[in-house]
């Protein structure tokens, strides 16, 4: 009750400030329904599907949007690709596929101690770019829990370190990140271009990350890598797993990371239409997983798949189409044309900066979401648009490390680390966060500042 005079603060201030910016009444009853989901979920995260329907009900109501224009907006393929990758996500983590692997990678290099957590970051990157970073931090989360419960050490420095890689890994792929795959089928981007512009990127922001995390919690990863050096035993139980699941999820994992690498070379080779083997392949590979799956396949996609979270997605969707339908985001393309005179260099630096401030506070998809028709108003202008959506990538996800707030894994993270009774304060992880953040969002840029011959 105390955030209520908060939220009606707020929205009062955003829709006076629509009406200051000539805004029509129908795009300012949009922003208004819009801000008063944004500000539902920020300040009532546990029941952010509460407001998302009933937004989607005001729009309707207010005769914002109609039924069809509803159902456009809801991006029904980007919530099919998920469906099925959490299907095989979720098959994998029945066979602890991911735990065995990681298990087995950190068992080669726990000889030298001063290497392991630069080695579990590095690990975090990767499977947060290979998987998704929600996947990713549930089992780094894990281990690491697992890790400093047995060396007795405060786990907070190690989690923040993990989450920090993972947020940055979760930008090197287009299945790294929920925003990876709405800019890629807004965009026509595919595996292989993120491959080209994203990854190197990514690494170098690893690099650093590592390099800053080395400094700032040099004491800990000195007491860390003593414990290590005195324990060296498996975290994992070979009796709790079977070899030949191991070998199949091995199987399952290895042709769907492939399928989704070679997706665009094999729409060109079959003639089919951009990013359509994007969809289709997830959707083999979790027909086939649960075909595998026999009497248990009912149970894999009803407990695996986030229901919750891909309804909201829907809403979400639907609400910022909202802001296109009645001409909001074009005013705001507009405004930010303006504000850059032109200068494609201006226009990288807004896109960026704006976008990881508001990752920062609000949920990066949200933030991508309403950001992706800005960046088709300024492309309809003329404005060179494929450095812009490199932009918003690595503004929606290196702003993340931010805040607590910032991105889903910090979130999923901080509950785990408050169930072994560790809670955090917001300004606990400013100091770390803010030491990752503005560096790598300062690499990110003058990278692809250094590239933009490159892109046109």
């Amino acid at each position: 009750m105390k955030q209520l005079p908060w939220f009606f603060g707020l929205l009062a201030l955003i829709g006076l400030s629509a009406r200051l910016a000539h805004f029509s009444s129908s795009q300012i009853l949009a922003v208004t329904v819009f801000a008063s989901f944004i500000l539902g979920t920020l300040f009532y995260w546990q029941f952010r599907l509460a407001f998302a329907l009933m937004g989607a009900a005001s729009l309707l109501t207010l005769k914002l949007i109609d039924i069809p224009h509803l159902i456009e907006f809801c991006n029904i393929d980007i919530i099919l690709f998920l469906i099925a990758m959490m299907t095989v996500i979720g098959f994998l983590e029945e066979r602890k596929f991911f735990e065995v692997l990681l298990e087995k990678l950190l068992d080669k290099i726990s000889h030298r101690p001063r290497l392991f957590f630069p080695t579990m970051m590095a690990l975090s990157m990767l499977t947060a770019a290979l998987v998704d970073e929600v996947t990713s931090i549930l089992f780094m989360t894990s281990l690491t829990l697992h890790l400093t419960r047995r060396l007795k050490l405060e786990p907070f420095p190690f989690i923040v370190m993990i989450v920090l890689a993972t947020n940055v890994g979760s930008s090197a792929t287009v299945v790294g990140n929920p925003i990876g795959v709405l800019i890629a089928l807004r965009a026509g981007l595919s595996f292989s271009d993120f491959l080209r512009w994203a990854t190197p990127i990514s690494l170098v922001c690893l690099v650093a990350a590592i390099g800053i995390c080395l400094l700032y919690f040099r004491d800990p990863l000195e007491k860390m890598a003593e414990g290590v050096a005195l324990a060296r035993e498996k975290a994992l139980d070979e009796g709790r797993w079977s070899k030949k699941e191991f070998r199949l999820a091995c199987w399952i994992f290895a042709a769907t990371v492939a399928g989704l690498v070679i997706h665009h070379q094999a729409e060109h080779l079959l003639q089919l239409p951009k990013n359509t083997l994007l969809i289709a392949f997830p959707f083999l590979m979790a027909g086939i997983c649960l075909l595998i799956q026999g009497e248990r396949a009912r149970e894999l996609v009803e407990k695996r798949v986030d229901w919750w979270t891909l309804v909201f997605f829907l809403m979400l969707f639907a609400s910022v189409g909202t802001l296109r339908y009645v001409g909001v985001t074009d005013r705001i393309a507009e405004g930010l044309a303006s504000m850059a005179g032109g200068n494609e260099v201006l226009f990288l630096a807004l896109i960026l900066v704006i976008s990881a401030i508001l990752t920062a506070f609000l949920d990066n998809i949200l933030v991508v979401a309403t950001f992706i028709p800005i960046v088709s108003g300024l492309a309809a202008q003329g404005v060179s648009a494929a450095p812009l959506w490199w932009a918003l990538l690595f503004g929606g996800t290196l702003g993340g490390n931010a805040t607590m707030i910032g991105s889903t894994a910090n979130v999923v993270a901080i509950g785990m680390l408050e169930k072994e009774k560790h809670p955090i304060r917001f300004s606990q992880w400013l100091g770390p966060g803010l030491a990752v953040t503005i560096p790598t969002l300062i690499i990110a840029f003058l990278l692809l500042w250094l590239q933009l011959p490159l892109m046109k």
